[in-house]
């Protein structure tokens, strides 16, 4: 019975599962926390993951492993494989400036056609810009840029600074994969390539940049190997078995729509993210800012809980009696409205009731991830089911007016973690030679009922901003 490993370092904390390579069955997990914040010292990653992987019985015995991580994260290291300030995090928006005067400088549907992507903060290119103009000193001594994953992918096949590692600083053999690669901005889908033009203009110097393995390809580690790991949307793809035709949309506190399919996607608009998969396809992505939360900023206004909430939700009619919420209450990112806020429009005396305010809230929510749905299938991307995940998915009112507000089946997969689940199909993918058939348990399966009013008049609020 081998064993495979899979990692989710995310955001919030590394989780680790360890899984039959044939069967899939759960064998031992751990969980670790990461501290909170938009810029973090790596090191936090790598403790954490120790610690993840002790709780699940370590590493004895374990025939392959790969890391999933979240995305976009800027790790530059020095010659000496030394981390040279803290990791800048998708979610740290100091890049804003720096993305605007890339994508004015090269042209959105230049920086598309050649990346797959329009720079926006979060992503790698912009934070090298940052550092160049911010941090000129740190800038120049950057030696090599890797992403989360790939660092700590280096880390645990035994590299790193001097001293602090049995194999030491070897840059070269830092390794990615597609998926990752593909949220730089300075990483080709046509070419499979890094683009190294655009990789200068944003740090203002070459790098050493992690090669990138095939999807299937390993590298070795220390008694083990390893595969090339993904990005965090990527890998829960993987860990959801996602098909060409698959829609994953998950709940948390912010909102992703993500496709499987095996076309490149490209958006001059940068509404969708024209991102490479863990199998050797596509994954074009929207991510909304606002989805979970909104449900806790409604609970909490009527003073209820969300299972309270949703049997509230479901004293109401289709379409809540007119009322519509259109919940930007952060913002937004798609569309691209960062000073919005929320409006709560169509309210009459007769209904104005806790049952329409608490169905418009799930509908609100809804119907901005069906808007980033249609962007998606805007690009000619063919659609046959929805894989509804993310904390609010097991809420029944949420899976039942999924069913109406989505015109494509809905399947709610049991709560997992997917990301650390991709990770581990992918290691046992590397290690077999074939994608495992490991199956994925449903716990819904809301009956079609699709009532196109509803996203209509959300769509009739929202064209008002």
């Amino acid at each position: 019975m081998a064993r495979v490993i899979g990692v989710d370092s995310s955001t919030q904390s590394c989780k680790v599962v360890v899984r039959d390579a044939e069967s899939g069955v759960l064998l031992a997990s751990g969980r670790a926390s990461h501290p909170a914040g938009s810029e973090v010292d790596p090191q936090h990653w790598w403790d954490a993951l120790q610690q993840a992987l002790a709780q699940a019985g370590g590493l004895a015995d374990v025939a392959a492993v790969s890391i999933g991580g979240q995305q976009h994260g800027m790790v530059a290291l020095d010659d000496a494989g030394r981390v040279i300030r803290p990791a800048l995090l998708w979610n740290d928006t100091r890049s804003a400036a720096a993305a605007t005067d890339l994508v004015d400088e090269i042209g959105a549907e230049n920086y598309v056609a050649r990346t797959g992507v329009v720079p926006v903060a979060s992503f790698t290119a912009t934070k090298l810009r940052w550092l160049r103009d911010a941090e000129p000193e740190n800038a120049a001594r950057v030696a090599a840029v890797a992403l989360p994953h790939d660092w700590l992918t280096w880390r645990l096949r035994g590299y790193g600074p001097a001293g602090e590692s049995q194999l030491g600083p070897v840059l070269s053999e830092l390794v990615t994969d597609r998926s990752d690669a593909s949220g730089t901005a300075y990483w080709s889908p046509a070419t499979d390539d890094y683009d190294r033009d655009l990789l200068v203009r944003a740090l203002g110097h070459d790098a050493v940049l992690p090669r990138v393995l095939g999807a299937f390809e390993s590298v070795p580690g220390p008694g083990f190997i390893v595969g090339p790991g993904a990005g965090d949307n990527a890998a829960a793809a993987l860990g959801l078995d996602a098909r060409p035709g698959d829609v994953a949309i998950s709940l948390g506190t912010s909102g992703t729509v993500f496709a499987a399919t095996t076309t490149r996607i490209g958006d001059p608009t940068g509404i969708v993210a024209g991102f490479a998969d863990a199998t050797g396809g596509f994954l074009p992505l929207v991510c909304t800012l606002n989805a979970a939360r909104v449900l806790d900023a409604v609970a909490g206004l009527l003073g209820v809980d969300h299972e309270e909430l949703g049997r509230l939700a479901l004293q109401a009619g289709p379409g809540a009696d007119g009322a519509v919420l259109v919940p930007y209450f952060e913002g937004e990112r798609t569309p691209n409205l960062p000073d919005a806020t929320a409006t709560l429009s169509g309210l009459t005396l007769g209904n104005t009731t806790r049952a329409n305010l608490a169905r418009a809230a799930i509908e609100g929510m809804l119907c901005g991830l069906a808007a980033g749905l249609d962007a998606i299938r805007g690009l000619g991307v063919q659609t046959s089911r929805i894989l509804l995940i993310g904390g609010a998915a097991a809420n029944p009112a949420v899976q039942a007016i999924a069913g109406q507000v989505f015109d494509l089946p809905v399947q709610v997969p049991a709560p997992g973690e997917y990301v650390a689940d991709g990770a581990a199909r992918q290691a046992a993918w590397v290690l077999t030679g074939n994608r495992p058939d490991w199956s994925v348990e449903l716990v819904g399966s809301p009956e079609p009922d699709p009532r196109p009013e509803i996203l209509a008049d959300y769509r009739r609020a929202a064209g008002r901003y």
